[in-house]
């Protein structure tokens, strides 16, 4: 295939679909964006085309990270070989299969190649959203990171770090969209942050030079995914061992959220009643988070590896340049410790809405379970809106909040999907963008009342169809 046909698909959908809608939002004195998407990676890159789309302008997408090839986690933090989710799912494309990764991939390796992948590469996943941000010329500036969003009537005031400078700009509208750090960040166990020097440790979701690691005795704490990612990755670059520690007997293997997957549980689990909705939550949390069999395999492999069932650590010491553990299992000594221990849903703890964290309703607050389903870190989740807002504690007290906008992770008990991931694209962008549409449409009702009452010049004269208004033959003789 010649390289001038190659985005050929994608040529002709955005030929077919017309330009896109001019921006109906009426201007505001002193608002410089509609809508600030924070996080310029999948999510971001797709809420700027359905904004776009949806006649929507103004829109600002921001990203901490320092260029395209570090946003996100895929050329990161993500060290999986493969996405974990099924290759045809609907994703940033938004309904458009010109768009779509299948569409990126064919025209480039052919129908066959596709067809022959399982799942889809990492790294081609890292092209195809770089190619869709260029295709779809979606801005995002880089080096800018949210510091805090502070209330200011009708709008916010978004403090930002420009690259070490800092300034403040104006937005009717926010969502945070930038992934597990936005929603309250990784957990590092106790016995790892109070008793190592931090040289020893770090989180999956950290950068880790696993060249350093090489000859190396390394420990991994936790069984889900990035537990397993991590481990293989620190095998393949020459790990003198690694161990990986579970706390259950034996590894989650149940994918529970499957289940709820076919279109009725997915197009409607919004609406469910909170009860439903927490049972599913804590059928999750109590079944695990299963790591894909091939990311099991990729470590099991190596003769090397060591995997620990029921196993804990009950404290950590520096032991000369290493450290000592004591597990269930014995004192072992290691070189360096990786934590795969997921990520916490603490919105107090993040600076961005210090000054008003509390006043978001939660779950807790919300809704109280029976005694055998309680859980604290599902309790910590913010009970969100039809369109992902906050909703507030005190009906009142803090009505802003329902300018912001939650895609990230903290939305999963409200709506039973690793939000952020791509499963949660095909109905959750378009619901938020269609409730930020209402918003502002209606926020400016009289502007826009006046602009559809107005008056417009006709499209012709009564002239143009004179000739044939019909009249009675009397009519005519008397004439």
């Amino acid at each position: 295939m010649f390289q001038s046909d190659i985005d050929q698909p994608a040529r002709d959908t955005l030929r077919l679909i017309g330009p896109d809608p001019q921006n109906w939002v009426p201007d505001r004195e002193g608002i410089d964006h509609n809508v600030a998407v924070i996080g310029g990676g999948q999510s971001g890159s797709a809420f700027a085309f359905a904004l776009r789309r949806a006649g929507i302008g103004k829109v600002a997408v921001i990203d901490a990270a320092s260029d395209a090839a570090s946003t996100g986690p895929w050329l990161s933090s993500a060290r999986m070989q493969k996405l974990r989710t099924p290759k045809g799912l609907a994703g940033p494309e938004l309904g458009l299969p010109g768009l779509s990764f299948q569409a990126w991939y064919e025209s480039r390796h052919g129908r066959a190649a596709y067809d022959a992948i399982d799942r889809i590469s990492r790294v081609d996943w890292a092209a195809y959203l770089d190619w869709y941000r260029k295709t779809l010329g979606i801005e995002v500036r880089y080096r800018t990171r949210l510091v805090r969003i502070e209330p200011a009537g009708d709008h916010f005031r978004i403090h930002l770090d420009i690259d070490g400078r800092q300034t403040t700009e104006t937005a009717r509208k926010v969502i945070l969209a930038s992934g597990f750090p936005s929603n309250g960040g990784p957990i590092i166990p106790e016995v790892l942050s109070e008793n190592l020097p931090r040289e020893l440790y770090a989180h999956t979701l950290e950068p880790i030079d696993f060249e350093k690691l090489r000859d190396k005795s390394v420990a991994v704490i936790g069984s889900a995914a990035s537990a397993f990612d991590a481990a293989a990755v620190a095998l393949e670059g020459g790990a003198r061992e690694v161990h990986l520690f579970a706390r259950r007997n034996r590894l989650a293997s149940e994918p529970v959220i499957r289940t709820r997957g076919y279109p009725g549980a997915y197009d409607n689990y919004g609406a469910l009643p909170d009860a439903v909705r927490w049972h599913q939550a804590i059928r999750f949390r109590r079944a695990g988070s299963t790591p894909p069999p091939d990311a099991v395999t990729r470590a099991v492999k190596f003769p090397n590896f060591n995997l620990h069932l029921g196993a804990s650590w009950t404290s950590a010491r520096p032991f000369g340049r290493r450290l000592l553990a004591t597990t269930t299992d014995g004192d072992i000594a290691f070189d360096f410790v990786i934590a795969g221990t997921g990520y916490q849903v603490d919105l107090a703890g993040r600076p961005e809405l210090t000054g008003f964290a509390d006043e978001i309703l939660l779950w807790r607050d919300r809704f109280s379970p029976p005694s055998d389903q309680s859980d604290e870190n599902l309790g910590a989740h913010p009970y969100l809106g039809a369109g992902h807002e906050f909703l507030e504690k005190e009906p009142g007290r803090a009505p802003y909040l329902r300018n912001i906008h939650v895609f990230n992770p903290a939305a999963f008990v409200s709506f039973g999907l690793p939000i952020g991931d791509v499963p949660s694209f095909k109905r959750d962008i378009q619901g938020v963008v269609a409730r930020i549409s209402r918003d502002l449409f209606q926020d400016d009702l009289p502007a826009h009342e006046a602009r559809i009452n107005a008056s417009i010049a006709d499209d012709f004269e009564p002239a143009l169809y004179a000739s044939a208004i019909w009249r009675s033959p009397s009519t005519v003789a008397a004439e």
